[in-house]
């Protein structure tokens, strides 16, 4: 697919704002990482508790998880549409304000339900408790689709309109925004799960006591921002003329929406790099629900919570050194060439962990310490891609659909998680656990795949030849000029 070259065009604060504008955005911004880190924080929290509840109630198998976890990507595949289109139509406050009750609600209710199963599994009916594990499911879904409203809002539009075109601030908010998820990603879950190790009910208890009591200061914090900002009421009301025209539609006309919002997302300039971030998804490599379950499972090695907590948190950390990475490759090579330098640290990562489960060791034990070093060290590569990922579908999609080009790549992220979810059903043993892996390397491989052919088409070559080798094509980064003004990478 063709596609015309994306100018990246760094503008200097000054002159793309005024001086006020620029400190009502910083003022602004940071009120709005804070609302984001009392977001992420209590999502990373639950998400990772969650796996941590389940494998107490449910130990020795990974099919309860595994169920959770699908059904819980099923409903963001067919829900996201219908959240984007909201979010695009809908008033920016009430699309935050509606996320972040229906987030809470949704985890209160789902620690409730745990805390039952934990204490009283043992002398419930199996009926009974069938349908407890089936609430746990739908408040899931809910859970889901409001964390992935809240998201889808506030990081591909809020960030953007606050930004107001200024190159910079813009890359700025992203890593920062980005610091604060890994950060809460690297504590939240440590958190809960030093907690876990000490009691399960008590681990419970604090993940409901901590959304229940902190959704009150985000959702006065978001409105603070907003109203800062009257650029995000603007743009609300106008987009609120257009939901006006599609207030009443039939099931045809919402299904053909649903298909020009596909059609609309495969021909955007963003969409290559959008599906190799999407094929990631397809992965057990990460320490997430799949994998922890298996760590715990390796019988020799003996891991508890807290050693899950401490190789998560190691893990972060290096994830947390790809937003201070990230920029500066994108600054040195620009974003399209930092998307690919990434990948391939990823590939040289994974490659060597997944042959660990293919090649016979004399120690085990020292083949898992080296598979797990290997996933460690991918991070990084991984959330640099992310970053950069996210600044080229930043500066190709319209305001107009931002939430239905993100939703949509929502729904496809979801859609492989769920793949990845149903191999883990197939191969529910953890002696099975290196068929998942093998495939989520040959996804990475495919991801990896698909951006180079971005690339191709956006530079005219994958990589830089020497002059003897012939003429090189593409394009070449200028220096800054005498008067120290960064200038725009051209076509020579």
């Amino acid at each position: 697919m063709a596609t015309a070259p994306m100018q990246y065009v760094r503008l200097d604060q000054d002159e793309s704002d005024g001086g006020n504008v620029s400190r009502t955005a910083a003022r602004c911004s940071k009120s709005l990482y804070i609302s984001h880190f009392i977001s992420t924080w209590n999502s990373r929290g639950f998400e990772f508790g969650a796996v941590l509840f389940l494998s107490t109630i449910y130990p020795g198998t990974l099919l309860p998880m595994s169920i959770y976890a699908l059904c819980r990507a099923l409903a963001a595949i067919v829900f996201s549409p219908t959240v984007g289109k909201y979010i695009d139509h809908g008033n920016r406050l009430d699309v935050i304000r509606a996320s972040i009750l229906g987030q809470r609600l949704a985890v209160a209710a789902s620690c409730a339900t745990f805390l039952v199963l934990f204490l009283l599994k043992e002398s419930l009916p199996n009926a009974v408790a069938y349908t407890l594990f089936v609430g746990l499911i739908l408040l899931a879904c809910i859970e889901k689709l409001c964390i992935t409203m809240n998201t889808i809002a506030v990081e591909r539009d809020w960030v953007v309109v606050i930004a107001a075109e200024n190159e910079s601030l813009l890359q700025e908010m992203n890593s920062q925004m980005r610091r604060i998820d890994l950060f809460c990603k690297l504590v939240s879950p440590l958190a809960v799960a030093i907690l876990d190790s000490i009691s399960s009910e008590a681990a419970i208890i604090t993940t409901l006591a901590l959304n229940s009591t902190t959704a009150v200061a985000e959702y006065f914090l978001i409105a603070w921002v907003y109203r800062k900002t009257p650029t995000l009421a603007k743009s609300a009301a106008l987009c609120s003329t257009d939901a006006m025209t599609d207030e009443h539609v039939g099931p045809l006309r919402a299904l053909t929406s649903m298909l020009n919002q596909a059609r609309a997302y495969t021909s955007s300039p963003a969409f290559l790099p959008s599906l190799s971030l999407s094929m990631l998804f397809v992965t057990v490599l990460s320490f997430s629900g799949q994998m922890i379950t298996y760590l715990f499972a390796i019988e020799y090695l003996r891991l508890t919570s807290i050693h899950i907590g401490i190789l998560r948190t190691t893990a972060t950390v290096l994830e947390l050194s790809s937003t201070f990475v990230a920029p500066v490759l994108i600054n040195h090579i620009g974003a399209v060439r930092a998307g690919i330098w990434s990948l391939s640290w990823q590939c040289l990562c994974l490659t060597p962990a997944i042959a660990t489960f293919w090649i016979e060791s004399a120690s085990p034990t020292l083949s898992t310490y080296l598979f797990i070093t290997c996933v460690i060290l991918s991070r990084v590569g991984l959330w640099s891609f992310d970053l950069t990922a996210q600044l080229l579908i930043q500066n190709s999609v319209d305001a107009s659909q931002r939430g239905s080009f993100s939703a949509t790549e929502s729904s496809l992220q979801n859609f492989f998680e769920l793949c990845t979810f149903a191999m883990t059903i197939i191969w529910s043993k953890p002696e099975q656990f290196k068929y998942p892996a093998a495939i989520s390397l040959l996804a990475l491989y495919a991801a990896a795949a698909c951006y180079a052919r971005f690339v191709r088409v956006e530079r005219g070559h994958l990589l830089h030849l020497p002059s003897c080798c012939g003429p090189v094509y593409g394009y070449k980064p200028l220096r800054p000029n005498e008067d120290g003004e960064e200038l725009q990478m051209i076509d020579p």
